[in-house]
């Protein structure tokens, strides 16, 4: 078993922490403050990858991450994760939009789980799910990041 690194990247919108290993980037948080950082050495390249995309990602310069995951989850949580990293840049998508595309029309508030769940923000997309009526619905680094991320990407939001 790898053992999981952490480092941290200075975002416009908040520190976020990077945890991974060779496998791949495990998670990345957004954190009041950096903790004690783990392992010595090198940074795996996963996450050293990581840290190059989310920067690109954050000057305007990428609109996909390629980033190396593991990812645990229950087969449903990844179903879920999968279709959010399908909802291109500058697009959104409703809770209902990603439950069609998990096959599971009625799972709604199972995709609203999975997607409060998402270990990985911003690499996995999970702030460009809303509500069915176009409004901002939870996000876990809070409304104005997830409303900050939408603008950053070219979304208006005059319909929210």
């Amino acid at each position: 078993m790898s053992e999981t690194r952490v480092t941290y990247y200075e975002s416009p919108i908040g520190l976020l922490e990077v945890r991974g290993g060779e496998r791949g980037v495990s998670a990345v948080t957004f954190v009041e403050a950096r903790a004690a950082r783990g392992g010595k050495g090198p940074l795996p390249a996963a996450l050293a990858d990581c840290l190059i995309q989310l920067e690109e990602y954050f000057r305007g310069e990428r609109r996909a991450f390629s980033v190396k995951l593991d990812l645990g989850g229950t087969a449903f949580q990844n179903k879920v994760w999968r279709a959010l990293r399908a909802v291109r840049f500058g697009k959104t998508a409703s809770y209902k939009d990603i439950a069609k595309a998990v096959g599971n029309p009625a799972a709604t508030r199972a995709v609203g789980g999975a997607n409060h769940g998402n270990p990985v923000s911003i690499i996995v997309p999970c702030h460009r799910v809303v509500g069915s009526d176009g409004r901002l619905t939870g996000y876990g680094g809070g409304l104005w990041r997830k409303e900050w991320l939408l603008r950053h990407e070219g979304n208006d939001l005059s319909s929210s």
